[in-house]
């Protein structure tokens, strides 16, 4: 079991399953919506929790029903509470979803109070005895928040714990080539194809991790949807076989699955293709279900379908 902290948004996601985005001016109905718990935050640490271990979130909420949803798996996780503060002004964080039966995806953001993440309440002590930092992109794009997360990037480096930095499609947009100079020094950074081309300006992946390794980032995992995920460091880079699920339901959270799994395989002794194989079947299993967080992949559960993956793959 690892101690791990997580610095990002726990959210509240409005989904609405839809037979196509409508066009601007008009109207669509919706075949299903749902009320889920959400956020690549609230997300990760759930997720973490869930594998088994000490895990903590640093996140910033409102009050009233929306903070109560937001928060309901980070809790019922076990995941410490002593860092989520509490905005008496601003709303939870929202996010609207329109999902097409491709299961793509058309995101609305409400930033609401994650923004205002206070590092004032940040304390060096907070970093003793950590064995890893878990952090989304998206934490580092403005406002109070991005102070708490480069501090906290500096505190953990400076503890000896492992840094792990998810990109998200929204982080790179805002940031675009100044985020690369905020995670340059983190041990691991992953990301999707699109993101990374998005990042580095480049069309193949040989050359943008090329530009990312010019700027001494030296692990690099990208998430290659259903063909799995690419292990990139100087000595190697190696495509990892998917893990196949029968129906893709909904791919909301499925990434930031993976992150969880990759960084509490590699924080409790895994080689890094196997960490990869465990984030490819712990994003896998979590599109079998609506919702970021619905999907429980605990320890038994990861490890069993890891252990039919592997079977399977000889």
């Amino acid at each position: 079991m690892a101690e791990i902290l997580v610095v990002g948004d726990a959210t509240v996601d409005q989904m609405y399953f839809v037979d196509a985005v409508p066009e601007s001016g008009s109207e669509t109905t919706a075949t299903r919506a749902v009320m889920e718990p959400g956020g690549a935050g609230g997300t990760l640490a759930t997720a973490l929790a869930r594998l088994g271990n000490a895990t903590r979130i640093a996140t910033r909420v409102g009050t009233g029903p929306f903070s109560e949803l937001a928060l309901a798996n980070v809790r019922a996780a076990g995941v410490a509470p002593d860092l989520i503060q509490v905005d008496p002004d601003l709303q939870t964080s929202s996010v609207t979803i329109l999902v097409t039966p491709d299961t793509q995806r058309t995101m609305i953001t409400a930033i609401g109070a994650s923004r205002n993440l206070d590092a004032a309440d940040l304390d060096a002590a907070i970093f003793d005895g950590l064995d890893g930092l878990v952090m989304s992109a998206y934490s580092l794009v403005d406002g109070p928040q991005r102070d708490y997360a480069v501090k906290a990037l500096e505190l953990a480096r400076g503890a000896g714990a492992t840094t792990f930095v998810d990109m998200g499609t929204g982080a790179v947009n805002a940031l675009k080539g100044r985020l690369i100079g905020l995670v340059r020094k983190v041990d691991y950074l992953l990301m999707n194809e699109r993101e990374l081309f998005a990042l580095t300006g480049r069309d193949t992946i040989s050359e943008a991790a090329a530009g990312l390794n010019d700027h001494g980032i030296e692990r690099l995992i990208v998430k290659v949807g259903e063909m799995g995920s690419i292990v990139i460091t100087p000595e190697r880079s190696e495509l990892v076989d998917p893990f196949d699920v029968d129906e893709v339901v909904d791919t909301t959270g499925a990434g930031d699955y993976f992150t969880a799994a990759f960084a509490d395989a590699i924080l409790n002794g895994a080689e890094l293709l196997a960490a990869a194989h465990a984030g490819n079947v712990a994003g896998a299993l979590n599109t079998t279900e609506i919702g970021a967080q619905r999907r429980v992949v605990d320890r038994a559960t990861l490890e069993r379908a890891a252990r039919a993956f592997a079977a399977s793959s000889r």
